[in-house]
């Protein structure tokens, strides 16, 4: 099999440049836009959800173009970029700066605290609060996401925000949890959407209550099959995360009964030889239901 290119999981050979070209050279003075979804209907490429996967073909054919193996049209306008129009200035939380958010220390037991309320915010008027104390307090900063993804952000009983959780799309290649699940590489390329990676856990530094973080991921366990479904139509089987030893030990992890499943190899997924660079992170997992194995090995 000729390779031409590896994108986002999907192989292209030889065979389907040409046959891409052709599809060009049948459709003169199409956009590109509607190109890809020529592509995605040829190919039968679709989302979870049934949706084509418009914006990856894009990406493809934009790799393949560039790559020098098709020509195509003129692009004939420049959309905005809305991570740009997204980005939330300094100061925005509650439309009143950064007085509006009380910063007293909150130093109590949990119980105290009770009952907590753990909110999914994505896709909601407080998506921007979350994004905005993730962005001032969270070691990482706030990046964006693609693809699928949920926030969760935690109140007191007296509504004062306590912490804040994001869950993604899980990394299509990840040995110690590939290992662990024993699947089929086909069965990772085609069930890897019923997995979700905790991307990001803040706790907010004016917070001091003890075991509040390993009660608040029992919690969201408990719920975020349910909050996948309501926003993609499908549910989640298994939560997957990284802890930088370097910087925590992962206890409220494992607190919470996930589990070790043993360190990355430190390549990430573009590293061009197989030397490590980046840090080792430990890869720790959470099956959500006894039959995960069998539901993410099934067609």
């Amino acid at each position: 099999m000729d390779v031409i290119l590896r994108h986002r999981g999907r192989i292209v050979t030889a065979g389907e440049v040409t046959a891409i070209r052709a599809l060009i050279a049948r459709h003169p003075g199409t956009s590109r836009r509607q190109l890809s979804q020529l592509l995605c209907e040829a190919w039968s490429w679709r989302q979870a959800n049934g949706e084509l996967r418009d914006m990856v073909c894009r990406g493809l054919m934009l790799a393949l173009a560039r790559g020098g193996h098709i020509e195509l049209p003129e692009q004939r306008c420049r959309p905005r970029n809305n991570a740009i129009a997204h980005r939330r200035r300094p100061g925005a939380i509650g439309g009143g700066g950064r007085s509006a958010l009380d910063r007293t220390p909150v130093v109590a037991g949990l119980d105290a605290l009770r009952p907590l309320v753990i909110r999914q915010v994505r896709r909601t008027g407080e998506e921007g609060l979350f994004d905005q104390l993730v962005a001032e307090h969270h070691y990482l900063g706030y990046t964006r996401p693609v693809g699928e993804h949920l926030k969760y952000v935690v109140w007191s009983a007296s509504g004062r925000p306590l912490a804040c959780l994001a869950w993604s799309s899980a990394p299509r290649h990840l040995g110690p949890r590939d290992r662990f699940i024993g699947w089929s590489a086909a069965a990772r390329r085609r069930n890897i959407r019923y997995l979700a990676y905790n991307t990001r856990f803040l706790i907010l530094p004016w917070v001091e209550v003890a075991h509040l973080a390993s009660h608040v991921l029992g919690a969201i366990a408990r719920s975020i099959a349910r909050d996948w479904h309501e926003l993609y139509g499908h549910p989640v089987y298994y939560l997957e995360t990284f802890v930088d030893p370097g910087r925590y030990r992962g206890t409220c992890y494992r607190a919470a009964n996930w589990l070790w499943l043993g360190a990355t190899t430190g390549r990430g997924k573009d590293a061009p030889t197989r030397r490590a660079n980046r840090s080792l992170k430990e890869v720790l997992g959470y099956p959500l239901t006894a039959s995960f194995r069998a539901r993410l090995e099934a067609a």
